[in-house]
C-alpha cells in the first residue's frame, strides 16, 4: 500500500513552515510522497528535497495546479481517497481504519490548511476526524499515519541515508553513513 499527501491550500509567505511540517511528518511516518496544490514557495520544496538526500526516501515531492485533477486521476488509478477532517468519522470509536486498510488500495491522504472546498468531502472514500474539536492538519496527519501503519513506521530505516540518528537516553548520537 502507498501513501501520498495532497496539501491543499497552502498561503504564500504564510504557511511556509506549516506546510514543510506537513511534508516532514508525511515522510517520517510513511507516506512515500506529497502534492502540494498550487503556487509553493520553493525553499519549501528545496528543503524537503534536501530531507530526503540527507536521512533518505524514497519520498517524492510535486506540485499540481488542481487538487480536482490528482484526486480524480488518483482515483482512476483504483486508489482511495482520504480527506482528514474534524467532521468525518471519529478514527477512536469507528472501524474506519480497518475498512481502509483492508481494501488494499494506494492511499491519497488530503489536509487542508484553510477551508476546504465542499467537493474534497464528497470526492473523497472517507472523511475521517482525528478527533472532534479544532486542531492542526500537521497532528492530524501524524496520528492518521500512526494508526494506519500501527506504529511501524517509527522503526523504517530510509534508503540512501547519508545520516542515522542512533537512538540514547541522554545526548545526540549521529551517524554518518554515506558521503
Amino acid at each position: 500500500m502507498r501513501v501520498v499527501v495532497l496539501r491543499l491550500g497552502h498561503r504564500l509567505g504564510r504557511d511556509k513552515r506549516v506546510s514543510t511540517h506537513v511534508g516532514l511528518v508525511a515522510r517520517a511516518f510513511g507516506a512515500s510522497g506529497i502534492i502540494y496544490v498550487g503556487e509553493v514557495e520553493e525553499s519549501v520544496l528545496n528543503t524537503l528535497r534536501k530531507v530526503v538526500d540527507v536521512w533518505g526516501g524514497p519520498f517524492s515531492v510535486e506540485t499540481a495546479p488542481s487538487y480536482r485533477a490528482v484526486i480524480r486521476k488518483w482515483k482512476e488509478d483504483g486508489g482511495l481517497v482520504v480527506h482528514l477532517t474534524m467532521y468525518g468519522e471519529n478514527i477512536e470509536g469507528s472501524d474506519v481504519l480497518e475498512r481502509i486498510r483492508s481494501s488494499g488500495k494506494d492511499i491519497l491522504v488530503v489536509v487542508g490548511a484553510e477551508k476546504v472546498p465542499r467537493d474534497v468531502y464528497e470526492m473523497a472514500d472517507f472523511n475521517v476526524a482525528i478527533g472532534n474539536q479544532p486542531h492542526s492538519e500537521v497532528s492530524a496527519l501524524a496520528v492518521f499515519l500512526d494508526r494506519l501503519f500501527k506504529g511501524a513506521e517509527l522503526l523504517k530505516e530510509f534508503e540512501g541515508a547519508k545520516l542515522r540518528v542512533i537512538p540514547s537516553p541522554r545526548g545526540k548520537r549521529v551517524v554518518r553513513l554515506r558521503e
